[in-house]
């Protein structure tokens, strides 16, 4: 059996299970009431780019947005995961961009329809490299931040998380069965905003990583 390298999770990891408005800063500033559970969404694993490539505004899309979100990486697969054991089950995390075409998801909204449009095209999910577990030893209170060309434009913590990392991942792995190498992005703070082609998004976990990523058109 091949050893998979689970530091590089985006290669061969199977799939990407999203959170949405999971602060409750983030789900007013969208003028969204805050849930009472979980909101997912998915982006398959071609969502994925990592830095050195460029993200691609989609050619249906005028208002592409960020969004700064943990990412929390999966290590040991399992279903009905419980609270208690759900960090178990963690192998570490990476820093990642729900990259979002906000004219679209406000479109799918009005009309009842899934996000797939605004969430799951090619490059809308730019992540970090990975992080060991043991460099975010608690990441219930790490601080998030997003610039656009040297201006900050997000700045939280995940403290202010609605759901914590181990209620998701409980809840989730009870309808969708999760698996070594899977992804979970667990929400975004405030301040998300537009980009626009040329623009230099920059990110961090604070004084754990730091990633770039440039904004292009796709042209064909």
């Amino acid at each position: 059996m091949t050893v998979r390298n689970i530091s590089r999770f985006w290669e061969w990891g199977r799939k990407i299970i999203c959170v949405g408005r999971n602060y409750a800063d983030h789900a007013k500033e969208l003028k969204n009431a805050l849930p009472t559970e979980p909101i997912l969404f998915l982006k398959p694993p071609s969502a994925y780019v990592t830095e050195g490539s460029p993200i691609l505004v989609p050619l249906y899309s005028s208002n592409l947005h960020h969004e700064v979100e943990l990412g929390v990486v999966i290590g040991k697969g399992g279903t009905a995961i419980s609270q208690s054991t759900a960090m178990d089950h963690v192998a570490g995390y990476a820093l990642c961009l729900d990259m979002t075409a906000r004219d679209i998801q406000d479109e799918c909204k009005s009309k009842g329809l899934p996000w797939t449009l605004a969430k799951a095209f090619n490059t809308s999910c730019p992540i970090s490299e990975f992080i060991p577990k043991e460099r975010i030893p608690d990441p219930g209170n790490v601080t998030l931040w997003l610039k656009v060309n040297d201006q900050l434009r997000q700045n939280g913590c995940t403290a202010q998380m609605i759901f914590s990392i181990p209620y998701l991942i409980s809840y989730i792995s009870k309808i969708i069965t999760l698996e070594e190498g899977d992804l979970i992005l667990t929400g975004t703070p405030k301040g998300v905003s537009a980009v626009q082609e040329h623009d230099e998004l920059q990110a961090g976990i604070e004084d754990v990583i730091t990633m770039n990523f440039k904004v292009e058109r796709k042209n064909h």
